[in-house]
């Protein structure tokens, strides 16, 4: 199915878009000439923005409504909760399940009816959806992740429209660092250190290029050799 052009510039809706991933993505989006909206609890710089805490699933509907065409979807709010068996808290594993699959099956439940040929939608998920010791809740909401995207991808297929998740490995974001994630840092990679926020941004900004019209129902890894 061909790719419907257009003059205007593409519009792509980044969530998570004040802070780490989600701030590199709008950031090279932007430098690409793409018109970009971030989602997010705080302003984005440089870009318009929406504010909205989208734990709260009804307010990310709602604050979707009125942004006209929506060309692209880049879903990269998240967060980590860590706990070993034994000691599993089920609010983690209830509130990580609606922030990396309850909200993007909202928001793409109603973004992708109105897309058009050439449509993208990027997930970030995390290398841990294939398993990590003491990552059991949040490696079951990021594999939940991958099988949605690849059943979207299937549906989407015929009409243009492309579905992939991007997977990094340890990243050198905030998130890293936060203590509520209940993790020591971990070690850097093979490559000797972690993943820069930018270059995931790279490898999500290319799948929403035309180039990647072939690329779908895929999660690819960016992990620094942490997967060889």
């Amino acid at each position: 199915m061909p790719v419907v052009m257009s003059a205007e510039p593409r519009h792509v809706v980044v969530t998570g878009a004040s802070s780490g991933i989600g701030l590199a993505i709008v950031r090279q989006l932007a430098s690409e000439g793409w018109r970009v909206t971030g989602m997010a609890r705080r302003a984005v710089a440089d870009v318009a923005s929406v504010q909205v805490d989208l734990s709260d699933i009804h307010a990310g509907l709602t604050a979707i409504e009125g942004l006209g065409r929506i060309d692209a979807f880049v879903h990269a709010a998240g967060f980590l909760r860590s706990g070993d068996l034994g000691a599993l808290n089920p609010d983690d594993l209830a509130t990580m399940w609606q922030m990396h699959v309850a909200v993007p099956e909202a928001l793409v439940n109603r973004i992708a009816p109105q897309m058009q040929p050439g449509g993208r939608i990027v997930l970030i998920g995390s290398r841990t959806s294939t398993g990590q010791a003491g990552k059991s809740q949040y490696a079951a909401t990021k594999a939940a992740m991958v099988g949605m995207a690849r059943s979207w991808a299937m549906e989407l297929a015929p009409r243009g429209i492309t579905v992939n998740v991007v997977a990094p490995g340890s990243t050198d974001t905030p998130m890293l660092t936060d203590p509520s994630r209940g993790a020591a840092k971990p070690k850097p990679p093979p490559i000797g250190r972690l993943v820069n926020p930018e270059e995931v941004a790279g490898l999500a900004c290319y799948l929403l290029s035309p180039l990647a019209s072939s690329i779908t129902g895929q999660q690819i890894n960016i992990c620094g050799g942490a997967s060889l």
